[in-house]
């Protein structure tokens, strides 16, 4: 199973993707169709924000579709952005795969900040502390 990592654009935190998506009708655009789509389902892809990969939502399909802005490769993802533990990226257009072996694991609860105040989580994940 492969995975791939995409910028989340437009996005300041995890609870943004969800809202982006929802103006997508439930999935993430982009526009090209992956070479290696059949390795990708039951895989995820990884959001990079603000230079960190961050969250996962499990890819189930790809199709392309017809949009406003011509055709785009649209992906149905499970709803609900996952946080993982975060991981240094540099931002890139498109996507890329990702192995694996360089997945970063889901966030456990334990060090997540969930009952820290959502402004001193911010704080210390930018200083990668969490």
């Amino acid at each position: 199973m492969l995975h791939l990592t995409k910028v989340a654009v437009g996005c300041a935190d995890i609870s943004e993707i969800g809202r982006h998506q929802a103006a997508q009708g439930g999935a993430a655009l982009t526009r090209f169709m992956p070479k290696r789509a059949e390795e990708l389902i039951g895989g995820s892809i990884f959001w990079i924000i603000k230079h960190r990969l961050v969250a996962r939502q499990t890819i189930l399909s790809f199709a392309m579709a017809d949009t406003a802005w011509g055709p785009k490769c649209r992906i149905g993802l499970v709803p609900g952005p996952v946080p993982v533990q975060p991981q240094p990226r540099r931002a890139h257009q498109g996507w890329r795969y990702l192995d694996p072996a360089d997945a970063p694991p889901d966030l456990d609860g334990a060090g997540s900040g969930d009952d820290l105040p959502v402004f001193m989580v911010r704080e210390l994940q930018a200083l990668w502390l969490i």
